[in-house]
This record gives C-alpha cells, sequence and structure tokens, in this order.
C-alpha cells in the first residue's frame, strides 16, 4: 500500500505543472516615443481629458530569466496600450501568451475590486476622538460614490459627517500600482537577455503652434512653429526619444476600450444646508497688481518706495543662446517625420512644447479678400497674409497643420494682430492666414438685373484706408464670357485689383445660369 501511494503521488507530481516564477521590470532602460495626431481633429485644441491620437512607443529593457516557464510583467507601460500591437523581441523562445493588466492600485482600483466584498468602516467621533470599527459590503462604486451595507441599513460613504475611512484585509493580486503588460516566456536555461518592447498606445497627440511676427517694413516675418506633444495617461516617460508624424496615415478604427481603473475617489453626498448653516457669506478680496518694491529701514516706521534709474552704459548680461535648430523632417512614405533633437521627458496627463521650426525674413503679401455668396450689402473683408512655402521666399519645407498666432509692433508694444488655422502644407503651396475683419476695406454684391438664362452682378469694392491695399474676390460663378485675364482657382474665379487710398472699384460681369 505505501509503494502505491508513493507511486501515485510521484505520477501526480509529474502531471501538475510547476507554478511559473514571476520576474518584474518596473521600468525601461531606454524609450522612443513616436506620436501621430488625432485622425479626426483637422484643427482645435487638443484633448486634454483623453486625447484622440496614438503612439508608437519602443522600450528597451533587461531582465534576468529563470529556466523553464516564466511570467513576466513589464511594469510601466502606457495606460492606453493596445494589446494586439506589442511585439517583444529577445526573448529565447518567444512568448506563449500575452496580458493586459488594466486593473490598476488606487483607492478607486480598490473599491472596484472589493465590490460585493467585505471591508472594515472606520470612524472617529469629533468631540470625544473615540474610534469605531464596524464590517460593511461594498454594494456599489467607485463610479458617482461609494454604497456600503452595514447592520444599520444602506448608506453613502463620506456622508454621514464624521471622518471615515475603508480598510481592506490586503491588497488584491490582480491591482498594479502602475500599468502593466505581462507575458508568458520559456527558456532553455537561466539568462540575462536585453529585450525590445514595441506597441501602440491610445491617449496621444500633437499639434504645431505658429508664432509669426511682422517685421517693420510689413513685409517679411519671422516665423517659428512650437510642438506641443500631450500625454493623456498616468505613464511618463523621462528622457524619452521622441519624434512626431505628420499626415494622416490609413489606420483603421478600433472599439474603444476601457480605461485602466484607478484614480481617486469622487464621493457625491446630498446636500444637507439650510439658510442657518451659513449665517453670513464673506467675499474674499480680489488680488489686484502686485505692489511697488518697498523696503522698511531698520529701526523706523517709515516705509520708503525705491526705484532704480537705468544708467547709460550700463553693460547688460548677454541673453542665453537660442536652442539648437531642429533637424529637417525626414520621408515615412509620404508622411513626415520630425525628430527632437534632444532626449525629453514626456510626463503624465501633461502637455509638452518644444521648438519645431524657425524661419526668419520670410517674404508675406498683405491683402484684403472675400467670397461673393450673394446679393448682399457692404461687408468686411477679411486680413490675409499670404506666404509662399518657398526657398526663394525664405521657407520652401513641410509644415504640419496647426494654429498661427500673428504678432505687430506698434511702437515699444508687441500686440497680437489675429489667429488662423491651417491645413498640412507641402513645399511649393501657398499658405494663407486669415487673421481679422477690416472694417475698412469692404465688398458690396449686388444683382442688376437677371433673366432665365443669366444674371448681372455689380460688385463694388471701398478703402478706407490712408494708402493702397490689394483685394481679391473669389467669384464661384460661372462667368460668360471667360475672362481671360483671370487666375481659375478651383470652381472659381479669382478678381485681383489694387484700390487706391480713399478710393473704390467696381467690376461688372454676367453669370451664365444653369439650364
Amino acid at each position: 500500500m505505501p509503494r502505491i501511494l508513493v507511486l501515485l503521488l510521484a505520477l501526480w507530481a509529474l502531471a501538475v505543472p510547476a507554478q511559473a516564477e514571476t520576474i518584474v521590470s518596473p521600468r525601461a532602460a531606454s524609450v522612443s516615443v513616436t506620436v501621430y495626431r488625432a485622425p479626426f481633429r483637422a484643427k482645435g485644441p487638443i484633448d486634454r481629458d483623453w486625447p484622440g491620437g496614438y503612439a508608437l512607443i519602443t522600450e528597451s529593457r533587461t531582465v534576468d530569466l529563470p529556466q523553464g516557464e516564466s511570467v513576466l510583467r513589464f511594469e510601466g507601460v502606457a495606460e492606453g496600450l493596445m494589446p494586439e500591437t506589442a511585439i517583444l523581441s529577445g526573448m529565447p523562445r518567444g512568448v506563449r501568451e500575452k496580458n493586459r493588466d488594466a486593473r490598476l492600485l488606487s483607492p478607486a482600483g480598490l473599491v472596484d475590486a472589493y465590490l460585493k466584498r467585505s471591508v472594515t468602516l472606520r470612524r472617529t467621533d469629533r468631540k470625544t476622538g473615540k474610534v469605531t470599527q464596524q464590517d460593511a459590503i461594498i454594494s456599489a462604486g467607485p463610479t458617482g460614490g461609494v454604497i456600503l451595507k452595514t447592520a444599520q441599513g444602506y448608506e453613502a460613504l463620506g456622508c454621514s459627517g464624521l471622518p471615515e475611512r475603508m480598510l481592506y484585509p490586503q491588497k488584491p493580486a490582480d491591482l498594479s500600482p502602475r500599468p502593466t503588460l505581462s507575458v508568458i516566456a520559456t527558456s532553455d536555461r537561466p539568462t540575462r537577455a536585453t529585450l525590445q518592447l514595441t506597441y501602440l498606445a491610445e491617449g496621444f497627440d500633437w499639434a504645431a503652434n505658429y508664432v509669426a511676427d511682422m517685421g517693420d517694413d510689413g513685409r517679411t516675418l519671422d516665423l517659428m512653429a512650437w510642438l506641443t506633444v500631450a500625454n493623456g495617461g498616468v505613464t511618463g516617460f523621462p528622457d524619452a526619444q521622441l519624434s512626431v508624424i505628420a499626415g494622416q496615415p490609413n489606420k483603421q478604427a478600433r472599439r474603444a476600450q476601457p480605461r485602466p481603473t484607478g484614480g481617486p475617489l469622487r464621493l457625491t453626498c446630498w446636500p444637507t444646508d439650510v439658510t442657518s448653516t451659513h449665517p453670513k457669506w464673506i467675499l474674499s478680496p480680489t488680488e489686484g497688481p502686485p505692489p511697488p518694491l518697498m523696503y522698511v529701514a531698520a529701526e523706523a516706521e517709515d516705509i520708503v518706495v525705491t526705484s532704480m534709474r537705468r544708467a547709460e552704459g550700463v553693460v547688460m548680461a548677454a541673453p542665453a543662446p537660442p536652442p539648437p535648430p531642429p533637424p529637417p523632417p525626414e520621408d515615412v512614405g509620404d508622411l513626415k517625420l520630425y525628430r527632437v533633437p534632444m532626449a525629453v521627458d514626456v510626463a503624465p496627463n501633461a502637455q509638452k512644447q518644444v521648438a519645431l521650426l524657425r524661419q526668419p525674413g520670410v517674404k508675406v503679401e498683405r491683402l484684403y479678400a472675400a467670397t461673393v455668396y450673394g446679393d448682399a450689402g457692404s461687408q468686411s473683408m477679411t486680413l490675409r497674409l499670404r506666404v509662399q512655402n518657398r526657398k526663394d521666399d525664405g521657407l520652401g519645407l513641410p509644415m504640419p497643420s496647426g494654429r498661427v498666432a500673428v504678432f505687430e509692433q506698434v511702437q515699444d508694444m508687441r500686440l497680437l494682430a489675429g489667429e488662423a488655422d491651417i491645413g498640412d502644407k507641402a513645399e511649393g503651396e501657398r499658405v494663407d492666414y486669415d487673421i481679422a475683419s477690416s472694417a475698412d476695406v469692404r465688398i458690396a454684391a449686388r444683382v442688376s438685373a437677371q433673366s432665365r438664362k443669366s444674371r448681372n452682378w455689380a460688385i463694388t469694392l471701398t478703402n478706407a484706408r490712408p494708402f493702397a491695399v490689394t483685394a481679391e474676390v473669389t467669384i464661384p460663378h460661372d462667368i460668360a464670357p471667360r475672362p481671360a485675364d483671370m487666375e481659375r482657382r478651383g470652381n472659381g474665379w479669382i478678381w485681383r485689383t489694387r484700390i487706391p487710398a480713399n478710393d473704390k472699384r467696381t467690376w461688372s460681369y454676367t453669370e451664365r445660369l444653369a439650364r
């Protein structure tokens, strides 16, 4: 009988595999982050709560693998990791299984893990300081508050008026302090391996923000662009090699996946105040401008206001040297790759700005634009700044879409003249900045006659400025006869003319109506 029992135990030991050892990789040794813009955000601000773009992240990690099967946990991956895109290279015998651990160790994560389970509710009496404890079961939470079931009934956490908190018997094994990707792998022998983990992650976005300073002559501008990168997740990437991709790759839409459970508890109670709760409301004083620089004499009560006059010939400290110019963009198919020339920190739940381009002395044309939509009275025309994206004009490089802020110098003040949105512009394209409406340069379009086959139009442009201006009117009509001296742009004609100071221009044409 003992021999049979020993044999059965030996067979059972062979049949049951040994428990896989867990290896934790807490952080990456190096990381690169390449950010793609939100596919459906052609313009406008980045979503601060959860950016709509994504990033390609490549991490290098060194781990010690035991012999046999092991569970390897990569902590600190991006919160929006798409597990189906994760590629792990450098494993001796590859990877058998991948898992995205989406439950985070946090107040909200603990409530979610202990839903319908027992916890200890601890309360402190404000007057006596006495601490009481009782068993409770979490019935609902963590979204919108936490409902507890106690011996007295159901109640909401944080609504008793007493300091209270919940105690948990132990940390759930499936809760991780940071977003984690775990894999099951096998190694023939103990070895130290350098692994490369590559994956796509949601919750990133980027935008280009241009700053244009008009020159004193009004014919050139200094153009600078900031690259704004947003990381909406809880994971940061220090000393990352950062790049962005301009353009719209063909990325198939995927069903939105739930974000990892985590974060603080947001407890909400029904209001119980009455009019006597706050007998007197006191308004906080508003903050005014800072007071002038003052000092107080050591043994006197008089306050002396001091100032310093800038003396002639004073040697000022030299300004800090500008950062190195960013490298030119690189081709990725028909897309453009912009590299940040130095390592940067991509912080969690934050935005970062780095220099994207710097082009001084760009030629610019100032004109006033309008489009004829229908019979209308006098209307303001739009001040338009036009830049030709050519090397001869000071540009000649790919320009990603974004918003431009135009500044002009008025005496000793740098003032905002207007803002405009532009799309992606290739080398050689025209770039128009529509920055403001003008009350001095106006357009009036009216129909003077109409028949079944045609319509006669009269367009009047007026200029109330003390100098001549250039006007450009888009006419989306089929003009008969077709003008030979006008530019054809899309489905419209461009009437371009010069309006003298305090003068006007009038032009009439016939629109051929469709039969």
